[in-house]
């Protein structure tokens, strides 16, 4: 059994990472890349046990070297892809040779492990597995940290974060960091041995769950570039500098905010639950950047808080009117604008202190 599920990991990853290159949907084409070639360096952890159970001869030692460098990349690569996720345009700038720093020590300590006169060679094995860990920890919190500003970026521009929030790469930096700091201690105690079978399922079930969410991950910024351009422009200015420069006089912001309100009130956008920025700039006749300043300045809050309270004062009318009461919780949340029960949920209460279903039942009594 265990042999089956080595087969199943190595597999799985190979055929993961293929589907990442090939990328069928054409989305987020750089991210995918970088991700399929963490997913292909990942295969290569457990390219000695397939080696072993094809019956074929082992990789000579300087081969096992490059290797084992190729390996520890994995981290770096993979925070890559998720900088790619959560910025598509992001250029590779000469300070980003720091991240090679790591991986010079390591393949210096690696090459003293395999060709140096060292005479207690446990030492140096325990800095590698140090550094391995350091590492790793190292790229899965920041790539934590940068899923985490993304989180609050989409807010920006999006009136609906599901499917563009990377709450499944949330998820995976956390199950990574817990597999390292398993995997290195396991490693401690048991140089010699193969992970157990135990370990290796829950490393499958990990990689299924990859799988899944990764080939469902939608575009996250427009395909258009102007477009795309624009509303990382402003999520680095507005969020990342903090900075609030002036964009209008005071009397153009006090016009674009009742044009704003009127749009709202005689058009109601907000039923689109695709809207965005830069659809309700178009209809407002003013550039994206205009548009969040007003909303940012004129309203004190973000895209995404400003559209959701009038989606959860139209679901409020629609729970309170009796000719809709044959309407689910899910049809009150299509009809207001939301897209899925779990957003309707989430937001209603954020705003209302209360779930639909309560504000419906409250309401009733009264």
């Amino acid at each position: 059994m265990g042999q089956i599920v080595i087969m199943l990991i190595f597999g799985s990853l190979i055929t993961l990472s293929f589907l990442k290159f090939a990328n069928p949907l054409k989305v987020n084409k750089r991210a995918n890349f970088w991700l399929g070639v963490t997913f292909l360096i990942w295969a290569s952890f457990w390219m000695e046990e397939i080696l072993l159970l094809a019956d074929m001869k082992a990789a000579s030692g300087n081969i096992v070297l490059i290797v084992r460098f190729i390996q520890f990349l994995s981290p770096p690569i993979f925070f890559f892809s998720v900088i790619l996720f959560t910025n598509p345009l992001y250029k590779f700038r000469l300070k980003d040779l720091i991240y090679a720093i790591l991986p010079a020590i390591y393949f210096i300590a690696i090459s003293i492990e395999y060709y140096g006169d060292w005479k207690n060679k446990e030492v140096i094995r325990i800095l590698i597995l140090a550094i391995i860990l350091f590492q790793a920890m190292l790229y899965t919190g920041i790539s934590y940290l940068a899923i985490r500003n993304h989180q609050k970026k989409i807010l920006l521009f999006s009136s609906d974060t599901k499917g563009i929030n990377l709450n499944w790469l949330e998820y995976i930096i956390v199950l990574i960091a817990i597999m390292c700091i398993v995997i290195s201690g396991y490693n401690i105690i048991y140089y010699t041995a193969d992970l157990n079978f135990q370990l290796n399922l829950f490393i499958l079930t990990v990689i299924f769950f990859i799988a899944y969410y990764s080939l469902k991950q939608k575009e996250i910024y427009p395909v258009d570039e102007k477009h795309r351009r624009e509303l990382i422009s402003i999520n680095q200015q507005e969020f990342v500098s903090g900075a609030k420069r002036k964009l209008m006089t005071d009397e153009d912001l006090a016009e674009i905010v009742r044009r704003i309100n009127d749009v709202m009130q005689l058009n109601r956008p907000y039923l689109d639950s695709e809207l965005n920025l830069i659809k309700l700039s178009e209809l407002l006749s003013v550039t994206p950047h205009q548009l969040s300043y007003v909303i940012n300045t004129g309203f004190n809050g973000n895209f995404f808080h400003f559209i959701n309270k009038f989606r959860v004062e139209e679901a409020k009318k629609l729970l309170l009117d009796h000719k809709k009461d044959n309407l689910s919780i899910l049809g009150i949340a299509y009809e207001s604008g939301f897209n899925s029960k779990t957003s309707f949920n989430t937001t209603f209460k954020k705003i209302t202190g209360q779930t639909p279903s309560e504000f419906k039942k409250r309401s009733s009594t009264l």
